[in-house]
This record gives C-alpha cells, sequence and structure tokens, in this order.
C-alpha cells in the first residue's frame, strides 16, 4: 500500500488522536451511577471497558451519552425486574444493533414497563435541558469550561474528566503528514470544536477545521455512522481517495457508506487504546478490515513515508 494511493486523511479523535479510556469512559461510569442513584435510588454496578466496549461493538454508540442513557436503561429494568444486573446487561447488548437507543429501548419495553424513568430522562434530543446530558457535561468538562461552553454553574466542584485525556497525536507526525497531504488533513469526530481544541490545543490548527465536522455541535441525526458528515468533509477538500483512521465499528461503517456514495474511502483501524486491544483487532479483521495499527504513529512507515 503506498502514500499515492491516498489525497487526504480524515481522523476520528477518540481513541484515535486522545486516548479516553480514563476520560470518557469514566465519565460514562460516574454518570450512570448518579442518574440511577438520584432518579431511581438504585446503586449501580461499574460500567467497565467490557460493558463499554460491547455497546459500541453494536454500531450505534459511537455517543458516549447514548451509550451512558442505554445503560442507565438497562440497569433499571434490571432492578425491576429483579435480573442479576451484571449479566442481564449483557443480554441487552447482545439486543442492541447499529439504531443504538432505539434498539436498545425497544427490547427493555417488550419485557419491562420504562415509563417512570423515561419521564425523568427527558428526550436527548434537546441537549442543554436533558437531566443525563446536563450531569454528563458537568462531570466531564468540569466547573470552568463547563461554565464556558454552556453558561451554567455546575453542580459537582471537582476536576472534569477531560483533563484526564491522553493525548497521543504529536507534532512530529502532523509535519510528517503535512508534507505529503498539505492541507488535506481533517478531522470527523463526536467531539464539539471547543472540546477537542482543550485536548489538541494548538495541534488543531495543523487540520482543515473548515472541512472538518464536529458532532457535538452538529445535529443528533447526522451522528455516526451517518456517512453525510464524512462525505461533506472529503467534497470540501475534493479528495478523490480518502484514507479515513478511526476505533471503532461505526467509524468502519460510516466509511464503507461513504464508498458505496462515490466517495472512495478507506477505513484504517487503530486498536492500541482499547482496553482488550486483541479483541478489538480480532474485531475488525472479522470484519473485513485490511488496515489495522496499534497506533497513528505507525501511519507514516504504512504509507511509506518514513
Amino acid at each position: 500500500m503506498t502514500a499515492q494511493k491516498f489525497d487526504s486523511i480524515i481522523f476520528d479523535c477518540d481513541g484515535v488522536l486522545v486516548d479516553i479510556t480514563q476520560s470518557y469512559d469514566k465519565t460514562i461510569d460516574e454518570t450512570c451511577r448518579y442518574v440511577l442513584k438520584e432518579f431511581a435510588g438504585i446503586d449501580s454496578i461499574v460500567i467497565d471497558h467490557k460493558i463499554i466496549d460491547g455497546f459500541k461493538a453494536s454500531g450505534g454508540f459511537n455517543d458516549e451519552v447514548d451509550l451512558t442513557y442505554a445503560a442507565v436503561l438497562s440497569l433499571y429494568a434490571a432492578n425491576k425486574l429483579n435480573k442479576e444486573p451484571s449479566e442481564f446487561i449483557y443480554k441487552v447488548i447482545s439486543n442492541a444493533d447499529k439504531t443504538g437507543i432505539l434498539s436498545v429501548q425497544s427490547y427493555l419495553e417488550s419485557i419491562c414497563d420504562l415509563s417512570e424513568i423515561l419521564s425523568k430522562l427527558g428526550s436527548l434530543n434537546d441537549r442543554h435541558n436533558n437531566p443525563l446530558y446536563s450531569v454528563f457535561d458537568q462531570l466531564f468538562f468540569g466547573p470552568e469550561l463547563y461554565k464556558k461552553l454552556f453558561g451554567k454553574q455546575s453542580r459537582f466542584s471537582k476536576e472534569g474528566m477531560i483533563s484526564n485525556d491522553k493525548v497521543i497525536l504529536s507534532i512530529s507526525l502532523l509535519q510528517t503528514l503535512q508534507k505529503e497531504f498539505g492541507k488535506k488533513l481533517a478531522i470527523v469526530t463526536g467531539r464539539g470544536i471547543e472540546s477537542i481544541r482543550y485536548s489538541l490545543k494548538d495541534m488543531l490548527d495543523y487540520f482543515d477545521t473548515q472541512s472538518s465536522a464536529f458532532l457535538e455541535d452538529e445535529p443528533r441525526e447526522l451522528a455516526k455512522p451517518n456517512p453525510v458528515t464524512l462525505i461533506r468533509a472529503i467534497q470540501s477538500m475534493k479528495s478523490k481517495n480518502c484514507l479515513y483512521v478511526g476505533d471503532s465499528m461505526e467509524d468502519y461503517m460510516m466509511a464503507k457508506d461513504a464508498t458505496a456514495t462515490g466517495n472512495p474511502t478507506t477505513f484504517c483501524a487503530i486498536v492500541g487504546t482499547s482496553t482488550s486491544p486483541e479483541d478489538r483487532r480480532k474485531m475488525f479483521a472479522e470484519s473485513g478490515v485490511d488496515m489495522i495499527l496499534e497506533s497513528i504513529d505507525d501511519i507514516p512507515k504504512v504509507l511509506n513515508l518514513v
């Protein structure tokens, strides 16, 4: 595989440019615990990496808040049905698909009355007024950044989980890629632009942010694996052969759908930031992904740039 095959690279952020195992993943667990305790008086099990990876493998949970919502519904139902929660949540995961929350809610409502918890959780379509979104954002961003982004005081005083982001991206890698691709470097991520700028800082300036998509700032219907924003980025950069670098099934599905619409996109899977890299590698290999790398630092070698 040669560098000439591609004329642009588009990156996902979480799990690719940034290791989020101590930031977003921890926020999922803490939000789930807080919401279940406050809204239903339930002590939650730990939402660990196996549960998170299980939901994400379905292809419908690129958004961490969606995943948290699904976990809350699952554990509420387990409590109401007197089921062992750590076993029941995997039963729910086995019934999840690329429709995400819809598949989980449909399955749970077929066996349990969720009306009470649903009335308290409200709709995720209204981010600024949804109680689960509010708790998640406050815990993730912390008091200072939360107030800057949303103009509201946080009920929590501790430092935001975003401070635990571990940035993998380096200036040296960006400079190597820029020599080959110029400004045809972009990002299509579930994050908002202020969130990614907080972690990447000046490194964000190496990317064509006008062609990029920051899905937290976009309508929910554009969430991955919807390929619309990826296609928009490809066409904005006038790319004919794009390499999309991601770490999830949603990323892979989005890249395949972009290709199917006449926007050739090769998917490159990053597995090294997963808490179970071999399981992630196996998942992608069984799905037919040819380019599977430990880290974005391996990209120059694979593309014969070094």
